[in-house]
Protein backbone atom coordinates (compact mmCIF):
# COMPACT_ATOMS: atom_id res chain seq x y z
CA UNK A 1 0.00 0.00 0.00
CA UNK A 2 1.32 3.42 -0.88
CA UNK A 3 1.51 6.31 1.55
CA UNK A 4 -1.39 8.29 -0.09
CA UNK A 5 -3.93 5.46 0.37
CA UNK A 6 -2.83 4.95 4.00
CA UNK A 7 -3.40 8.60 4.89
CA UNK A 8 -6.95 8.61 3.27
CA UNK A 9 -7.97 5.45 5.20
CA UNK A 10 -6.93 6.92 8.54
CA UNK A 11 -8.88 10.15 7.89
CA UNK A 12 -12.06 8.26 6.97
CA UNK A 13 -11.80 6.11 10.08
CA UNK A 14 -11.52 9.21 12.22
CA UNK A 15 -14.71 10.75 10.63
CA UNK A 16 -16.77 7.55 11.07
CA UNK A 17 -15.75 7.30 14.72
CA UNK A 18 -16.75 10.89 15.35
CA UNK A 19 -20.23 10.50 13.73
CA UNK A 20 -21.01 7.23 15.49
CA UNK A 21 -20.59 8.75 18.95
CA UNK A 22 -23.75 10.98 18.74
CA UNK A 23 -26.37 8.17 18.49
CA UNK A 24 -26.34 7.26 22.21
CA UNK A 25 -27.45 10.69 23.67
CA UNK A 26 -30.82 12.29 24.46
CA UNK A 27 -32.69 14.87 22.29
CA UNK A 28 -31.55 18.17 23.89
CA UNK A 29 -28.25 16.77 24.26
CA UNK A 30 -28.63 15.58 20.74
CA UNK A 31 -29.04 19.15 19.54
CA UNK A 32 -26.10 20.35 21.54
CA UNK A 33 -24.22 17.36 20.42
CA UNK A 34 -25.38 18.01 16.88
CA UNK A 35 -23.90 21.41 16.96
CA UNK A 36 -20.77 20.08 18.54
CA UNK A 37 -20.65 17.31 15.94
CA UNK A 38 -21.17 19.85 13.21
CA UNK A 39 -18.28 21.89 14.56
CA UNK A 40 -16.15 18.78 14.99
CA UNK A 41 -17.17 17.58 11.51
CA UNK A 42 -16.23 20.92 10.01
CA UNK A 43 -12.96 20.80 11.95
CA UNK A 44 -12.38 17.22 10.90
CA UNK A 45 -13.12 18.04 7.31
CA UNK A 46 -10.76 20.96 7.51
CA UNK A 47 -8.12 18.70 9.04
CA UNK A 48 -8.85 16.03 6.45
CA UNK A 49 -8.56 18.59 3.69
CA UNK A 50 -5.31 19.82 5.12
CA UNK A 51 -4.06 16.26 5.63
CA UNK A 52 -5.07 15.39 2.10
CA UNK A 53 -3.12 18.35 0.81
CA UNK A 54 -0.09 17.31 2.89
CA UNK A 55 -0.45 13.74 1.64
CA UNK A 56 -0.58 14.91 -1.95
CA UNK A 57 2.50 17.01 -1.39
CA UNK A 58 4.25 14.07 0.25
CA UNK A 59 3.27 11.82 -2.65
CA UNK A 60 4.56 14.37 -5.09
CA UNK A 61 7.77 14.60 -3.14
CA UNK A 62 8.23 10.79 -3.18
CA UNK A 63 7.50 10.66 -6.91
CA UNK A 64 10.14 13.36 -7.69
CA UNK A 65 13.31 13.36 -5.61
CA UNK A 66 15.88 16.08 -6.29
CA UNK A 67 19.46 15.80 -5.06
CA UNK A 68 21.90 18.65 -5.40
CA UNK A 69 25.60 19.28 -4.76
CA UNK A 70 28.07 16.51 -3.91
CA UNK A 71 25.32 14.04 -3.20
CA UNK A 72 24.17 14.27 -6.79
CA UNK A 73 27.61 12.92 -7.78
CA UNK A 74 27.36 10.19 -5.11
CA UNK A 75 23.86 9.18 -6.13
CA UNK A 76 24.55 8.89 -9.83
CA UNK A 77 28.27 8.06 -9.97
CA UNK A 78 28.66 4.47 -11.21
CA UNK A 79 30.81 2.03 -9.24
CA UNK A 80 33.28 1.84 -12.18
CA UNK A 81 33.68 4.64 -14.66
CA UNK A 82 32.40 3.53 -18.06
CA UNK A 83 34.99 3.04 -20.77
CA UNK A 84 35.24 5.88 -23.27
CA UNK A 85 33.73 5.20 -26.64
CA UNK A 86 36.14 3.37 -28.94
CA UNK A 87 38.21 5.57 -31.20
CA UNK A 88 37.67 5.19 -34.91
CA UNK A 89 39.73 2.31 -36.34
CA UNK A 90 42.93 3.53 -38.00
CA UNK A 91 45.11 1.40 -40.24
CA UNK A 92 48.80 2.00 -39.44
CA UNK A 93 51.74 0.70 -41.45
CA UNK A 94 54.15 -0.72 -38.90
CA UNK A 95 57.84 -0.78 -39.80
CA UNK A 96 59.27 -4.31 -39.73
CA UNK A 97 61.27 -5.11 -36.62
CA UNK A 98 64.99 -5.17 -37.31
CA UNK A 99 66.90 -7.99 -35.56
CA UNK A 100 69.47 -6.91 -33.01
CA UNK A 101 73.05 -6.81 -34.26
CA UNK A 102 75.07 -9.19 -32.09
CA UNK A 103 78.24 -9.37 -34.15
CA UNK A 104 81.24 -9.94 -31.90
CA UNK A 105 84.76 -8.53 -32.29
CA UNK A 106 87.72 -8.81 -29.96
CA UNK A 107 88.59 -5.53 -28.29
CA UNK A 108 91.94 -4.21 -29.39
CA UNK A 109 94.19 -1.21 -28.73
CA UNK A 110 96.66 0.14 -31.28
CA UNK A 111 100.30 -0.65 -30.63
CA UNK A 112 101.96 2.16 -28.70
CA UNK A 113 104.92 4.26 -29.77
CA UNK A 114 108.10 2.83 -28.24
CA UNK A 115 111.38 4.66 -27.56
CA UNK A 116 114.22 2.60 -29.00
CA UNK A 117 116.52 3.56 -26.11
CA UNK A 118 114.08 2.02 -23.63
CA UNK A 119 112.46 -0.82 -25.62
CA UNK A 120 114.65 -1.58 -28.65
CA UNK A 121 113.20 -5.07 -29.45
CA UNK A 122 109.86 -5.76 -31.16
CA UNK A 123 108.67 -9.40 -31.47
CA UNK A 124 105.51 -10.71 -33.13
CA UNK A 125 103.99 -13.68 -34.95
CA UNK A 126 103.22 -13.42 -38.65
CA UNK A 127 99.60 -13.40 -39.82
CA UNK A 128 98.27 -14.30 -43.27
CA UNK A 129 94.59 -13.77 -42.47
CA UNK A 130 92.54 -11.41 -44.64
CA UNK A 131 89.07 -11.78 -43.09
CA UNK A 132 88.94 -8.32 -41.55
CA UNK A 133 89.25 -6.52 -44.89
CA UNK A 134 86.56 -8.59 -46.63
CA UNK A 135 84.21 -8.19 -43.67
CA UNK A 136 84.68 -4.40 -43.52
CA UNK A 137 84.22 -4.24 -47.29
CA UNK A 138 80.83 -5.89 -46.80
CA UNK A 139 79.85 -3.25 -44.25
CA UNK A 140 80.97 -0.29 -46.35
CA UNK A 141 79.16 -1.66 -49.41
CA UNK A 142 76.03 -1.90 -47.25
CA UNK A 143 76.46 1.72 -46.12
CA UNK A 144 77.36 0.69 -42.56
CA UNK A 145 80.15 2.31 -40.57
CA UNK A 146 82.30 -0.60 -39.32
CA UNK A 147 83.06 -0.79 -35.60
CA UNK A 148 86.69 0.04 -34.91
CA UNK A 149 87.44 -3.39 -33.45
CA UNK A 150 86.42 -5.01 -36.75
CA UNK A 151 89.39 -3.27 -38.41
CA UNK A 152 92.72 -5.12 -38.19
CA UNK A 153 95.38 -3.17 -40.07
CA UNK A 154 97.60 -6.19 -40.82
CA UNK A 155 94.69 -8.01 -42.50
CA UNK A 156 93.94 -4.94 -44.61
CA UNK A 157 97.59 -4.77 -45.67
CA UNK A 158 97.94 -8.51 -46.31
CA UNK A 159 94.85 -8.65 -48.50
CA UNK A 160 96.86 -7.18 -51.40
CA UNK A 161 99.72 -8.52 -53.49
CA UNK A 162 102.86 -6.36 -53.35
CA UNK A 163 105.02 -8.42 -55.64
CA UNK A 164 107.54 -9.47 -52.99
CA UNK A 165 110.24 -11.59 -54.65
CA UNK A 166 109.95 -15.35 -54.11
CA UNK A 167 112.83 -17.58 -52.94
CA UNK A 168 115.13 -18.91 -55.61
CA UNK A 169 115.12 -22.43 -54.11
CA UNK A 170 113.05 -24.48 -51.70
CA UNK A 171 115.92 -24.94 -49.27
CA UNK A 172 114.55 -21.85 -47.55
CA UNK A 173 110.73 -21.82 -47.84
CA UNK A 174 110.47 -18.05 -48.19
CA UNK A 175 112.44 -14.91 -48.92
CA UNK A 176 112.63 -11.78 -46.77
CA UNK A 177 112.99 -8.26 -48.22
CA UNK A 178 112.93 -4.78 -46.67
CA UNK A 179 112.33 -1.23 -47.93
CA UNK A 180 112.85 2.06 -46.06
CA UNK A 181 111.40 5.39 -47.19
CA UNK A 182 110.09 8.73 -45.97
CA UNK A 183 106.60 8.36 -44.52
CA UNK A 184 103.99 9.85 -46.88
CA UNK A 185 101.93 11.20 -43.95
CA UNK A 186 104.83 13.06 -42.28
CA UNK A 187 108.22 13.88 -43.86
CA UNK A 188 109.77 13.90 -40.36
CA UNK A 189 109.11 10.17 -40.09
CA UNK A 190 110.00 7.03 -42.01
CA UNK A 191 108.21 3.81 -42.88
CA UNK A 192 109.90 0.41 -42.95
CA UNK A 193 108.28 -2.39 -44.96
CA UNK A 194 109.19 -6.04 -44.29
CA UNK A 195 108.04 -8.46 -46.99
CA UNK A 196 107.98 -12.27 -46.82
CA UNK A 197 107.12 -14.42 -49.81
CA UNK A 198 106.72 -18.20 -49.66
CA UNK A 199 107.56 -20.47 -52.56
CA UNK A 200 104.60 -21.46 -54.67
CA UNK A 201 103.55 -24.97 -55.62
CA UNK A 202 101.62 -25.68 -58.82
CA UNK A 203 98.23 -27.20 -58.11
CA UNK A 204 99.15 -30.39 -59.95
CA UNK A 205 102.13 -30.85 -57.62
CA UNK A 206 100.32 -30.28 -54.35
CA UNK A 207 100.52 -33.12 -51.86
CA UNK A 208 97.33 -35.20 -51.47
CA UNK A 209 94.73 -33.40 -49.40
CA UNK A 210 92.49 -34.87 -46.72
CA UNK A 211 89.74 -32.28 -46.29
CA UNK A 212 86.77 -32.28 -43.95
CA UNK A 213 84.10 -29.71 -44.74
CA UNK A 214 82.55 -28.79 -41.38
CA UNK A 215 79.40 -26.85 -42.20
CA UNK A 216 77.13 -24.96 -39.82
CA UNK A 217 73.51 -25.81 -40.77
CA UNK A 218 71.84 -24.25 -37.74
CA UNK A 219 68.81 -21.99 -38.01
CA UNK A 220 70.96 -18.86 -37.97
CA UNK A 221 72.52 -19.98 -41.28
CA UNK A 222 69.30 -19.73 -43.26
CA UNK A 223 69.96 -16.27 -44.73
CA UNK A 224 71.08 -15.96 -48.39
CA UNK A 225 74.57 -14.75 -47.37
CA UNK A 226 75.10 -17.78 -45.14
CA UNK A 227 74.36 -21.43 -46.02
CA UNK A 228 73.39 -20.72 -49.66
CA UNK A 229 76.67 -18.81 -50.08
CA UNK A 230 78.57 -21.60 -48.30
CA UNK A 231 77.30 -24.04 -50.93
CA UNK A 232 78.32 -21.71 -53.75
CA UNK A 233 81.74 -21.19 -52.16
CA UNK A 234 82.54 -24.88 -51.76
CA UNK A 235 81.32 -25.57 -55.30
CA UNK A 236 84.27 -23.42 -56.42
CA UNK A 237 86.70 -25.79 -54.69
CA UNK A 238 85.21 -29.17 -55.64
CA UNK A 239 86.31 -29.14 -59.33
CA UNK A 240 89.93 -28.61 -58.18
CA UNK A 241 89.98 -31.86 -56.19
CA UNK A 242 91.82 -34.92 -57.53
CA UNK A 243 91.55 -38.69 -57.18
CA UNK A 244 94.33 -38.75 -54.56
CA UNK A 245 92.44 -36.29 -52.39
CA UNK A 246 89.85 -37.29 -49.78
CA UNK A 247 86.76 -35.30 -48.84
CA UNK A 248 84.39 -35.77 -45.90
CA UNK A 249 81.43 -33.61 -44.93
CA UNK A 250 80.16 -33.02 -41.40
CA UNK A 251 77.25 -30.76 -40.46
CA UNK A 252 76.10 -29.50 -37.11
CA UNK A 253 72.98 -27.83 -35.78
CA UNK A 254 71.43 -29.08 -32.54
CA UNK A 255 73.68 -32.11 -32.99
CA UNK A 256 76.43 -33.11 -35.39
CA UNK A 257 76.06 -35.56 -38.24
CA UNK A 258 78.09 -37.17 -41.02
CA UNK A 259 76.77 -36.24 -44.45
CA UNK A 260 79.60 -37.63 -46.57
CA UNK A 261 82.14 -40.24 -45.40
CA UNK A 262 85.72 -40.00 -46.74
CA UNK A 263 85.29 -39.94 -50.52
CA UNK A 264 87.85 -39.71 -53.36
CA UNK A 265 88.17 -36.10 -54.50
CA UNK A 266 87.45 -36.85 -58.15
CA UNK A 267 83.89 -37.99 -57.37
CA UNK A 268 82.66 -34.47 -57.90
CA UNK A 269 79.05 -35.48 -58.47
CA UNK A 270 78.75 -37.24 -55.11
CA UNK A 271 80.35 -34.34 -53.28
CA UNK A 272 78.15 -31.74 -54.96
CA UNK A 273 75.03 -33.83 -54.34
CA UNK A 274 75.87 -33.95 -50.63
CA UNK A 275 76.23 -30.17 -50.64
CA UNK A 276 72.87 -29.73 -52.35
CA UNK A 277 71.09 -31.74 -49.65
CA UNK A 278 72.04 -29.32 -46.88
CA UNK A 279 69.33 -27.22 -45.21
CA UNK A 280 69.44 -24.83 -42.26
CA UNK A 281 67.51 -25.38 -39.04
CA UNK A 282 67.92 -25.82 -35.29
CA UNK A 283 70.37 -24.55 -32.68
CA UNK A 284 74.16 -24.55 -33.00
CA UNK A 285 76.29 -27.23 -31.34
CA UNK A 286 79.65 -26.19 -32.76
CA UNK A 287 81.72 -28.07 -30.21
CA UNK A 288 80.20 -31.43 -31.13
CA UNK A 289 80.64 -30.68 -34.82
CA UNK A 290 84.34 -29.84 -34.40
CA UNK A 291 84.94 -33.06 -32.47
CA UNK A 292 83.27 -35.18 -35.17
CA UNK A 293 85.14 -33.36 -37.96
CA UNK A 294 88.51 -34.08 -36.35
CA UNK A 295 87.49 -37.70 -35.87
CA UNK A 296 86.79 -38.01 -39.60
CA UNK A 297 90.07 -36.24 -40.43
CA UNK A 298 91.96 -38.78 -38.31
CA UNK A 299 90.11 -41.67 -39.95
CA UNK A 300 91.18 -40.55 -43.44
CA UNK A 301 94.58 -39.12 -42.36
CA UNK A 302 97.16 -38.95 -45.17
CA UNK A 303 100.74 -39.24 -43.98
CA UNK A 304 102.74 -36.45 -45.59
CA UNK A 305 99.59 -34.90 -47.02
CA UNK A 306 97.58 -31.77 -46.25
CA UNK A 307 95.15 -32.76 -43.49
CA UNK A 308 92.73 -29.95 -42.77
CA UNK A 309 89.27 -29.17 -41.42
CA UNK A 310 87.51 -26.29 -43.23
CA UNK A 311 84.90 -24.75 -40.94
CA UNK A 312 82.18 -22.64 -42.60
CA UNK A 313 80.09 -20.77 -40.03
CA UNK A 314 78.76 -17.48 -38.71
CA UNK A 315 80.36 -18.47 -35.39
CA UNK A 316 77.10 -18.33 -33.45
CA UNK A 317 77.63 -21.40 -31.23
CA UNK A 318 74.82 -21.58 -28.66
CA UNK A 319 74.52 -25.18 -27.41
CA UNK A 320 76.97 -27.85 -26.34
CA UNK A 321 80.52 -26.55 -25.82
CA UNK A 322 80.05 -22.78 -26.17
CA UNK A 323 82.86 -21.50 -23.96
CA UNK A 324 85.51 -20.00 -26.24
CA UNK A 325 88.41 -21.13 -24.07
CA UNK A 326 87.13 -24.71 -24.13
CA UNK A 327 86.76 -24.60 -27.92
CA UNK A 328 90.29 -23.22 -28.27
CA UNK A 329 91.64 -26.01 -26.10
CA UNK A 330 89.82 -28.60 -28.21
CA UNK A 331 91.29 -27.20 -31.43
CA UNK A 332 94.79 -26.71 -29.98
CA UNK A 333 94.88 -30.35 -28.82
CA UNK A 334 93.96 -31.57 -32.32
CA UNK A 335 96.61 -29.34 -33.91
CA UNK A 336 99.29 -31.56 -32.36
CA UNK A 337 98.03 -34.49 -34.42
CA UNK A 338 98.92 -32.72 -37.66
CA UNK A 339 95.40 -31.57 -38.59
CA UNK A 340 95.02 -27.85 -39.31
CA UNK A 341 91.85 -25.74 -39.13
CA UNK A 342 90.77 -23.10 -41.62
CA UNK A 343 87.76 -20.96 -40.73
CA UNK A 344 85.52 -19.28 -43.31
CA UNK A 345 83.21 -16.63 -41.89
CA UNK A 346 79.79 -15.94 -43.37
CA UNK A 347 76.80 -13.68 -42.80
CA UNK A 348 75.76 -10.53 -41.01
CA UNK A 349 73.97 -9.58 -37.83
CA UNK A 350 75.30 -12.35 -35.56
CA UNK A 351 78.76 -13.00 -37.04
CA UNK A 352 81.26 -14.00 -34.34
CA UNK A 353 84.51 -12.71 -35.82
CA UNK A 354 86.38 -13.06 -32.53
CA UNK A 355 85.74 -16.81 -32.30
CA UNK A 356 86.34 -17.55 -36.00
CA UNK A 357 89.69 -15.76 -36.06
CA UNK A 358 90.89 -17.22 -32.78
CA UNK A 359 90.06 -20.82 -33.68
CA UNK A 360 92.05 -20.47 -36.90
CA UNK A 361 94.99 -19.03 -34.95
CA UNK A 362 95.20 -21.89 -32.46
CA UNK A 363 94.43 -24.43 -35.18
CA UNK A 364 97.52 -23.65 -37.30
CA UNK A 365 95.27 -22.41 -40.09
CA UNK A 366 94.03 -19.20 -41.63
CA UNK A 367 90.84 -17.19 -41.40
CA UNK A 368 88.94 -15.61 -44.28
CA UNK A 369 85.55 -13.92 -44.56
CA UNK A 370 83.44 -14.80 -47.58
CA UNK A 371 81.13 -11.99 -48.68
CA UNK A 372 80.73 -13.06 -52.31
CA UNK A 373 81.36 -15.87 -54.77
CA UNK A 374 84.30 -13.85 -56.09
CA UNK A 375 85.94 -13.86 -52.65
CA UNK A 376 85.29 -17.60 -52.35
CA UNK A 377 87.06 -18.16 -55.65
CA UNK A 378 90.04 -16.10 -54.50
CA UNK A 379 90.43 -18.00 -51.21
CA UNK A 380 89.58 -21.53 -52.33
CA UNK A 381 90.80 -21.59 -55.94
CA UNK A 382 93.33 -18.85 -56.69
CA UNK A 383 95.03 -19.22 -53.30
CA UNK A 384 94.33 -22.94 -53.00
CA UNK A 385 97.96 -23.86 -52.38
CA UNK A 386 98.35 -21.36 -49.56
CA UNK A 387 95.02 -22.33 -48.01
CA UNK A 388 95.68 -26.06 -48.04
CA UNK A 389 99.46 -26.52 -47.79
CA UNK A 390 101.69 -25.07 -45.08
CA UNK A 391 105.34 -24.66 -46.07
CA UNK A 392 106.52 -23.16 -42.76
CA UNK A 393 105.19 -23.28 -39.21
CA UNK A 394 105.50 -21.03 -36.17
CA UNK A 395 106.98 -18.11 -38.10
CA UNK A 396 108.17 -15.30 -35.79
CA UNK A 397 109.70 -11.91 -36.55
CA UNK A 398 111.96 -9.94 -34.23
CA UNK A 399 113.35 -6.49 -35.01
CA UNK A 400 115.98 -4.83 -32.85
CA UNK A 401 116.23 -1.07 -33.47
CA UNK A 402 119.46 0.88 -33.12
CA UNK A 403 118.86 3.80 -30.70
CA UNK A 404 121.64 5.73 -32.41
CA UNK A 405 119.52 5.82 -35.58
CA UNK A 406 115.97 5.40 -34.28
CA UNK A 407 114.35 7.55 -31.61
CA UNK A 408 110.89 5.91 -31.78
CA UNK A 409 109.07 3.15 -33.63
CA UNK A 410 105.56 1.72 -33.86
CA UNK A 411 104.42 -1.58 -35.37
CA UNK A 412 101.29 -1.05 -37.48
CA UNK A 413 98.76 -3.78 -36.70
CA UNK A 414 99.47 -7.29 -35.38
CA UNK A 415 98.16 -6.26 -31.95
CA UNK A 416 96.89 -9.77 -31.17
CA UNK A 417 100.13 -11.35 -32.44
CA UNK A 418 102.58 -9.60 -30.11
CA UNK A 419 105.05 -11.96 -28.42
CA UNK A 420 107.36 -11.56 -25.47
CA UNK A 421 111.01 -11.10 -26.31
CA UNK A 422 111.91 -14.48 -24.85
CA UNK A 423 109.18 -16.20 -26.91
CA UNK A 424 111.18 -15.68 -30.08
CA UNK A 425 113.68 -18.46 -29.34
CA UNK A 426 111.21 -20.67 -27.47
CA UNK A 427 110.13 -23.37 -29.90
CA UNK A 428 107.23 -24.35 -27.66
CA UNK A 429 105.47 -21.02 -28.26
CA UNK A 430 102.97 -21.22 -31.11
CA UNK A 431 103.01 -18.68 -33.96
CA UNK A 432 101.52 -18.22 -37.41
CA UNK A 433 102.07 -20.44 -40.44
CA UNK A 434 102.79 -19.64 -44.08
CA UNK A 435 101.15 -21.53 -46.91
CA UNK A 436 102.52 -22.15 -50.37
CA UNK A 437 102.65 -18.88 -52.31
CA UNK A 438 101.52 -16.82 -49.32
CA UNK A 439 103.05 -13.47 -48.59
CA UNK A 440 103.25 -11.42 -45.39
CA UNK A 441 103.79 -7.68 -45.16
CA UNK A 442 104.56 -5.70 -42.00
CA UNK A 443 105.01 -1.94 -41.64
CA UNK A 444 106.86 0.00 -38.95
CA UNK A 445 106.51 3.75 -38.51
CA UNK A 446 109.90 5.16 -37.44
CA UNK A 447 110.91 8.51 -36.00
CA UNK A 448 114.65 8.92 -36.68
CA UNK A 449 117.04 10.14 -34.02
CA UNK A 450 117.21 13.93 -33.94
CA UNK A 451 113.77 14.37 -35.54
CA UNK A 452 111.51 17.12 -34.20
CA UNK A 453 108.51 14.79 -34.62
CA UNK A 454 109.25 12.68 -31.55
CA UNK A 455 106.10 11.95 -29.51
CA UNK A 456 107.51 10.37 -26.35
CA UNK A 457 109.77 12.31 -24.01
CA UNK A 458 112.97 10.50 -22.98
CA UNK A 459 113.28 9.21 -19.43
CA UNK A 460 114.97 11.54 -16.98
CA UNK A 461 117.10 8.72 -15.63
CA UNK A 462 117.60 6.79 -18.85
CA UNK A 463 120.93 5.28 -19.86
CA UNK A 464 122.67 7.91 -21.96
CA UNK A 465 125.19 5.35 -23.18
CA UNK A 466 122.47 3.45 -25.01
CA UNK A 467 122.24 6.19 -27.65
CA UNK A 468 125.97 6.23 -28.43
CA UNK A 469 126.72 4.56 -31.79
CA UNK A 470 129.06 1.64 -32.16
CA UNK A 471 131.38 2.22 -35.09
CA UNK A 472 130.82 -1.35 -36.30
CA UNK A 473 127.04 -1.03 -36.47
CA UNK A 474 126.62 2.73 -36.71
CA UNK A 475 125.02 2.54 -40.16
CA UNK A 476 122.53 -0.14 -39.12
CA UNK A 477 119.03 1.11 -38.57
CA UNK A 478 117.87 -2.23 -37.20
CA UNK A 479 118.57 -5.94 -37.18
CA UNK A 480 115.92 -8.33 -38.48
CA UNK A 481 115.63 -11.91 -37.22
CA UNK A 482 113.13 -14.53 -38.36
CA UNK A 483 112.45 -18.01 -37.00
CA UNK A 484 110.40 -20.79 -38.59
CA UNK A 485 109.90 -24.56 -38.52
CA UNK A 486 109.62 -26.83 -41.51
CA UNK A 487 106.50 -29.01 -41.56
CA UNK A 488 106.93 -32.04 -39.33
CA UNK A 489 109.91 -30.58 -37.47
CA UNK A 490 110.05 -29.32 -33.89
CA UNK A 491 113.25 -27.26 -33.98
CA UNK A 492 113.18 -23.81 -35.55
CA UNK A 493 115.63 -22.32 -38.05
CA UNK A 494 116.97 -18.76 -37.87
CA UNK A 495 117.30 -16.16 -40.62
CA UNK A 496 118.81 -12.74 -39.82
CA UNK A 497 119.83 -9.69 -41.78
CA UNK A 498 120.72 -6.05 -40.99
CA UNK A 499 118.63 -3.13 -42.20
CA UNK A 500 120.90 -0.24 -43.16
CA UNK A 501 120.11 3.44 -42.67
CA UNK A 502 121.56 4.00 -46.13
CA UNK A 503 118.57 2.15 -47.61
CA UNK A 504 116.43 5.24 -46.97
CA UNK A 505 114.86 6.74 -50.08
CA UNK A 506 112.63 9.75 -50.50
CA UNK A 507 110.86 8.16 -53.45
CA UNK A 508 109.32 4.92 -52.15
CA UNK A 509 108.34 2.21 -54.57
CA UNK A 510 104.82 1.59 -55.76
CA UNK A 511 104.24 -1.31 -53.34
CA UNK A 512 105.34 0.68 -50.27
CA UNK A 513 103.21 3.65 -51.29
CA UNK A 514 100.12 1.50 -51.78
CA UNK A 515 100.70 -0.42 -48.54
CA UNK A 516 101.05 2.90 -46.70
CA UNK A 517 97.72 4.08 -48.15
CA UNK A 518 96.05 0.84 -47.02
CA UNK A 519 97.50 1.29 -43.52
CA UNK A 520 96.23 4.88 -43.48
CA UNK A 521 92.76 3.71 -44.49
CA UNK A 522 92.67 1.19 -41.64
CA UNK A 523 93.81 3.87 -39.20
CA UNK A 524 91.11 6.27 -40.42
CA UNK A 525 88.42 3.65 -39.86
CA UNK A 526 89.76 3.07 -36.34
CA UNK A 527 89.60 6.78 -35.48
CA UNK A 528 92.45 8.42 -37.37
CA UNK A 529 94.68 8.99 -34.37
CA UNK A 530 98.02 7.65 -35.65
CA UNK A 531 98.69 8.95 -39.16
CA UNK A 532 99.17 12.61 -38.26
CA UNK A 533 99.01 15.07 -41.12
CA UNK A 534 97.23 12.71 -43.53
CA UNK A 535 93.68 13.54 -44.61
CA UNK A 536 91.24 11.64 -46.79
CA UNK A 537 92.18 13.46 -50.01
CA UNK A 538 95.92 12.85 -49.62
CA UNK A 539 95.36 9.21 -48.62
CA UNK A 540 93.09 8.43 -51.56
CA UNK A 541 95.44 10.24 -53.93
CA UNK A 542 98.35 8.11 -52.69
CA UNK A 543 96.36 4.92 -53.31
CA UNK A 544 95.26 6.06 -56.76
CA UNK A 545 98.81 7.04 -57.81
CA UNK A 546 100.17 3.67 -56.61
CA UNK A 547 97.43 1.54 -58.13
CA UNK A 548 99.79 0.07 -60.74
CA UNK A 549 98.99 -3.28 -62.33
CA UNK A 550 95.60 -4.38 -61.05
CA UNK A 551 94.41 -7.44 -63.02
CA UNK A 552 91.65 -8.38 -60.56
CA UNK A 553 90.49 -4.85 -59.86
CA UNK A 554 91.18 -5.20 -56.13
CA UNK A 555 93.13 -1.94 -55.83
CA UNK A 556 90.47 -0.04 -57.74
CA UNK A 557 87.88 -1.50 -55.38
CA UNK A 558 89.89 -0.25 -52.39
CA UNK A 559 89.82 3.29 -53.76
CA UNK A 560 86.03 3.05 -54.16
CA UNK A 561 85.73 1.89 -50.54
CA UNK A 562 87.89 4.80 -49.39
CA UNK A 563 85.59 7.21 -51.24
CA UNK A 564 82.57 5.59 -49.59
CA UNK A 565 84.17 5.88 -46.15
CA UNK A 566 85.03 9.52 -46.80
CA UNK A 567 81.37 10.24 -47.58
CA UNK A 568 80.42 8.58 -44.30
CA UNK A 569 83.03 10.70 -42.53
CA UNK A 570 81.22 13.82 -43.72
CA UNK A 571 78.14 12.79 -41.71
CA UNK A 572 79.91 10.95 -38.91
CA UNK A 573 82.66 12.80 -37.09
CA UNK A 574 83.64 9.62 -35.23
CA UNK A 575 85.86 8.71 -38.18
CA UNK A 576 88.14 11.23 -36.52
CA UNK A 577 90.17 12.24 -39.56
CA UNK A 578 89.77 15.46 -41.47
CA UNK A 579 88.92 15.54 -45.15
Amino acid sequence: MNRTALVSTLLCAAVVAALGGCRSTSQPAEQAAARQRAEQENAARAQAKAASADAAAASATLDRIEVTGSRMQEAYAPAVAPAPPPAPMMLMRMAPMQPANTEKYAERTDNPVQRAAEQPVSTFSIDVDTGSYANVRRMLNDGVRPPSDAVRAEEFINYFDYGHPAPTSRETPFRVTTELATAPWNPQRQVLMIGIKGYDVPKANLAPANLVFLIDTSGSMGEPDKLPLVKQALRQLVPQLRAQDRVSMVVYAGSAGLVLPPTPGDRHGEILAALDRLDAGGSTNGGEGIALAYAMAKQAFIQGGANRVILATDGDFNVGTVDQNALETLVADQRKSGIALTTLGFGTGNYNDELSERLADVGDGNHAYIDSVREARKVLVQQMGGTLLNIARDVKIQVEFNPAQVAEYRLIGYENRILQREDFANDKVDAGDIGAGHQVTALYEITPAGSSAQRVAPLRYGDAKAAKPDLAIGNELAHLRLRYKLPGQDRSKLIETPILASQLTRTPGESLRFASAVAGFADALRGGERMDGWGWDAMISAARNARGDDPRGERAELIQLMDAARQQAGADERVGIRR
